[in-house]
């Protein structure tokens, strides 16, 4: 009592409850519906050797709703964890929770410090985070919210250009969760001017439509290397492209198929382009072309 007198210890108020009677706070970071048995798996394992939830999660009270107690501010891959080891073999589990009165910002905030250095919160899960609390709390005054969170303007900069990234542009890729805010830089700069944006928003429709199909990338760094060359095609479609000693066939739409990295008297070294999305057919028509013009 003595030391709680003196302030060198702080009480906080943690209980065990069900899991069934909390539900994720609105502004919580993480998608829930992206939590599975293997991104937890670590976790489960945890719990299963302890025993028990070591690590409290961060809640609120919720009142006036007969469902609920609580929201989880902090906490969701702990929530999701305790419900998974209640529905499969351990209904004695229970969540266990670090209760607070917190304003929204604060949760914000909070939540944001928690898991801004942990490895399976995905980049865009981050970056839409950011881009909603910039409206939400700090009246989209990107100088201000970086104060707030304490980083810089140009780190944060960062997150809410890959949040901003358009719809049309992601349908690009298979899974969008693979984005991180490294590959901003090399997109960003593909949706301007106009015509160059909208030549990448139809490879993106592409893309996403011929999803899964032989040939068709699903790598983040090659959807990319697809997306720019659709930005600047070459000027002669279906003609060579030289660039230095080496010369590119493309289809009739601009996508490279074989590039020719040169000539001498062993022969012709050539290189298949699979990942820039030609067609099998287009790239046999192009080799075809090769024979008849090397081959005596």
């Amino acid at each position: 009592m003595a030391e709680l007198a003196a302030g060198t210890v702080v009480s906080r108020t943690h209980e065990l409850v069900d899991p069934a009677r909390c539900r994720m706070w609105v502004g919580h970071n993480r998608e829930y519906a992206l939590l599975t048995e293997e991104r937890c798996a670590d976790l489960i394992e945890s719990m299963k050797a302890q025993g028990r939830q070591e690590m409290p999660a961060i809640v609120r009270r919720v009142r006036g709703e007969a469902d609920y107690d609580f929201e989880v501010i902090c906490g969701a891959r702990r929530h999701w964890s305790i419900s998974w080891l209640r529905s499969h073999n351990y209904p004695d589990f229970r969540f266990l929770v670090d209760i607070r009165e917190l304003s929204d910002e604060e949760a914000f905030r909070l939540a944001d410090i928690e898991n801004r250095a942990r490895e399976d919160l995905t980049d865009l899960e981050r970056a839409r985070d950011y881009l909603r609390a910039l409206d939400a709390y700090y009246e989209g005054r990107q100088k201000v919210m970086a104060e707030r969170i304490k980083v810089t303007e140009s780190w944060l900069s960062r997150y809410l250009d890959l949040a901003r990234l358009p719809n049309e542009l992601m349908a690009a890729f298979p899974n969008p969760q693979d984005l991180r805010i490294k590959h901003v830089t090399a997109i960003k700069p593909l949706l301007k001017p106009d015509d160059r944006r909208q030549r990448v928003f139809a490879e993106a429709a592409v893309l996403g439509s011929r999803s899964g199909e032989e040939g068709v990338p699903t790598a983040v760094p090659d959807i990319i290397r697809a997306l720019a060359l659709a930005a600047d095609p070459p000027k002669k479609s279906g003609t060579p492209k030289r660039s230095g000693s080496t010369e590119t066939l493309t289809s009739q739409s601009g996508r490279p198929l074989v590039r020719i990295d040169g000539k001498d008297r062993k022969g012709v070294r050539v290189t298949l382009l699979t990942q820039a999305g030609g067609t099998r057919a287009e790239a046999e028509d192009a080799l075809k072309l090769l024979l008849d013009k090397h081959w005596q």
